[in-house]
């Protein structure tokens, strides 16, 4: 099984969107099971002082470990741009996964990451950041990162990507996760 995350909690993200276009990719090129979880559709029950103790933390964030970060070996990070990095509601969301069956949630896995942004760095610093954290927790990051910039240029009118070369990018860069 493959997670794709797409670490916007913002509600209509674009993040979400190059979130399912990769999942698409990855569909298509293999016989695994592949999810999409968007943190802009999960409940934010879980961000209170307890949440710090795996007895106490909220269902809703068992259930969600337990289906989309437990089961896979690898785990697509989708992030926007937020303040020059990844956004903070994707770290909380790290951060309490960590509690709760760590060793289970990050050690070994292998991820891919994806970085998305309305300006021209394609939110290469918050790829960089996110790097840190998920080595800091035992997870394998593959070296080619993708960042894509200026968003708003590659999308129509629908909402759909429709530059070809971010397109075959995208691909290309699934194909490369595959392997990986």
């Amino acid at each position: 099984m493959i997670t794709v995350l797409s670490g916007s909690n913002r509600k209509g993200s674009e993040t979400l969107r190059f979130a399912r276009q990769y999942a698409d990719f990855l569909r298509k090129h293999t016989d695994q099971e592949v999810k999409v979880l968007a943190l802009e559709n999960i409940p934010h029950d879980y961000f209170f002082p307890e949440m710090y103790s795996s007895s106490q933390q909220a269902i809703s964030l068992r259930d969600i470990q337990d289906e989309y970060m437990i089961p896979p070996g690898k785990i697509v990070y989708i992030t926007s741009e937020y303040n020059g990095g990844f956004n903070g509601a994707l770290k909380l969301f790290l951060d309490a996964c960590s509690v709760r069956e760590y060793k289970a949630t990050f050690k070994g896995k292998k991820a891919a990451l994806v970085g998305v942004a309305s300006g021209r760095a394609g939110n290469l610093r918050g790829l960089e950041h996110i790097t840190g954290v998920l080595n800091h927790v035992g997870t394998i990051v593959m070296p080619n990162k993708l960042p894509i910039s200026s968003i708003e240029k590659l999308l129509n009118d629908q909402g759909d990507i429709v530059d070809a070369n971010t397109l075959e990018s995208m691909e290309k860069h699934a194909l490369e996760f595959l392997d990986f």
